[in-house]
């Protein structure tokens, strides 16, 4: 299994940018996140007159979709290459030929500040994790947000054996590392993404012997018109349909792994039958042999720094949390726009076109110039039908309220912290929690190192106690984890952290507090029950010694 060595990045591509305070350069736009929407955005900005920096955490652009092995890992042919490759390769054609780009990588961006005279700043440590501890600042008269989006997870009994994995977590240690997870892999969970993943590791020769769907595909017959306006949608399901027949993969709708079984690595799953809930059929589970799950349930738009300087934030049809965007991509915050997944998930193809429609609007913004008309409304056409279909498949694959019956009482649903099920539930129905906020508070759930976005989504449809849960709070000061020497080195200037609210209210609205906490008298110092709670004071979680908590 090989891949060939990878393009060289140009002469303008630079490793980690450590500017120093009060120097660095002023572009006319910095991007952030060098993806699909980022590229497009970069290239398509510099071919229109603008200065543009493309900052990004890995050591060259891509971004998640457009992994590629590194050069050190010689070999014949990509595994699995994506079906719409001549894209990317156009894209960074286009970059390599730019001489106004600058590709700042290995950049980590915690934070993003508006500063005084209208530019941006973009606060970033540096070094392969981020973990170099060198702080870098890069400044723009306008910001492009293009970040992506991270997996969403749903907790059952065993999902942190060994060999449990994220489904792009597979993609990715196939595309980049030319690994796979195991040899007898089950990818289940739900969306579109199970299908793409399975086809890879069915290619790249791993045995898949079921791709488990929770949610079914008669949902999609509800838009039949969206469907016929997407023919390249349905043509892309078939040809992955046509991998895994051809592997003999069967695909198993309405059901889920409801537990892993194993000592000290997988051997074994439960696959259970779901009702349109997505509740457990009692009787129905069976079990398969496999050493390895590859396993996700959709995607989650990763918003944090917009969020953090007030960016308004729509509820999309999965339940997750996206910006609102005006109809050239434009945030509620004067000066910033956002492309791709951040407004919504939809697809490589969505990315693209939402990247050159904010690219060709600051450029004309900034040069104070009217943008292509014809393009721009060709371009919102596809948009506009690329996200119809975007919002149709996350509602046919948005999880049901059921989900939660998979759980029992010893399941981890915060990993970092080690918290139970159980003392989720215990929180909610013998503590009086009534938001995901207050249950953080009484048992620690998302104050470890992923500060919740693993579990975040199942704390708070525990706590909604299967009523519409709502989605988990998104607002973080931090979008990643920074050393104290990176904030020590200089603290952002600018116009602070508002607090943001959903739809179209101020972005200076004050937080909503939490659900008060039930009690007559003040909580001892160290026993997170109400006054006159039954039982001793619970003795914090044992933790992994290699788990760190940033709480």
């Amino acid at each position: 299994m090989t891949v060939p060595a990878a393009e060289p990045e140009g002469p303008q591509a630079r490793g980690p940018h450590p500017a120093p305070a009060g120097s660095e350069e002023t572009y006319d736009l910095v991007v952030i996140g060098a993806g699909p929407a980022g590229l497009t955005a970069a290239v398509t900005a510099a071919e229109l007159g603008l200065t543009v920096a493309l900052v990004d955490s890995a050591a060259r652009p891509g971004g998640q979709y457009d992994r590629h092995p590194a050069p050190a890992l010689s070999a014949g042919r990509p595994p699995a290459p994506h079906h719409d490759r001549a894209p990317f390769t156009d894209l960074r054609r286009r970059l390599a030929a730019s001489r106004t780009t600058t590709c700042l990588t290995e950049n980590h961006i915690w934070s993003v500040v508006r500063e005084s005279d209208g530019t941006w700043t973009a606060h970033a440590v540096t070094g392969a994790d981020g973990t170099d501890g060198r702080p870098a600042r890069t400044r723009g008269r306008a910001l492009l947000l293009a970040t992506g989006a991270h997996e969403r997870h749903l907790p059952f009994p065993g999902w942190t054996l060994p060999g449990v994995v994220g489904a792009g977590g597979a993609q990715a240690m196939l595309s980049a590392g030319l690994v796979l997870p195991g040899r007898r892999v089950v990818v289940a969970g739900s969306g579109p993404l199970l299908l793409a993943v399975a086809a890879s590791l069915a290619a790249a020769g791993a045995r898949i012997p079921a791709v488990v769907e929770a949610a079914g595909y008669l949902r999609y017959a509800r838009t039949p018109r969206t469907l016929a306006a997407n023919p390249r949608k349905a043509a892309e399901a078939l040809t992955y349909g046509a991998t895994l027949l051809r592997h003999r993969v069967p695909l198993l709708p309405r059901s889920a792994v409801t537990r892993v079984h194993g000592t000290e690595r997988v051997e074994a799953v439960t696959v259970t039958r779901l009702d349109r809930d997505w509740r457990p059929l009692p009787g129905t589970g069976r079990r398969i042999t496999c050493d390895a799950l590859a396993v996700g349930h959709g995607l989650v738009p990763q918003i944090e720094l917009a969020t953090a300087v007030g960016c308004a934030t729509r509820t999309l049809a999965d339940g997750t949390r996206g910006l609102a965007l005006g109809a050239h991509q434009e945030t509620s915050v004067p000066g910033l726009w956002a492309a791709g997944e951040a407004g919504g998930v939809g697809g490589a193809e969505l990315a693209r076109v939402e990247g050159e429609m904010a690219a060709r609007a600051i450029a004309a913004r900034l040069l104070g110039r009217r943008a292509d008309p014809e393009r721009t409304a060709l371009l919102r056409r596809r948009r506009d039908r690329l996200r119809a279909f975007a919002d149709a498949m996350a509602a046919a694959h948005a999880p049901g309220p059921g989900w939660t019956g998979w759980l029992t009482d010893d399941t981890d649903v915060c990993r970092c912290e080690e918290v139970t099920a159980g003392r989720v539930r215990e929180a909610v129905t013998d503590l009086g929690a009534r938001d995901p906020r207050t249950v953080k508070l009484l048992t620690r759930a998302g104050m470890g190192w992923c500060q919740g976005r693993m579990c975040g989504t199942a704390v708070a449809c525990l706590t909604s106690r299967g009523a519409p849960a709502p989605p988990p709070p998104d607002r973080r000061l931090l979008a990643v984890p920074v050393p104290l020497s990176a904030l020590a080195a200089g603290e952002p200037r600018g116009t602070g952290l508002p607090a943001v609210r959903e739809g179209r209210e101020s972005p200076g609205s004050p937080e909503p507090p939490a659900t008060p906490l039930p009690q007559t008298a003040p909580l001892p110092p160290a026993d997170p029950r109400p006054a006159g709670a039954p039982g001793p004071p619970e003795a914090p979680p044992a933790r992994h010694p290699h788990r760190r908590s940033t709480a």
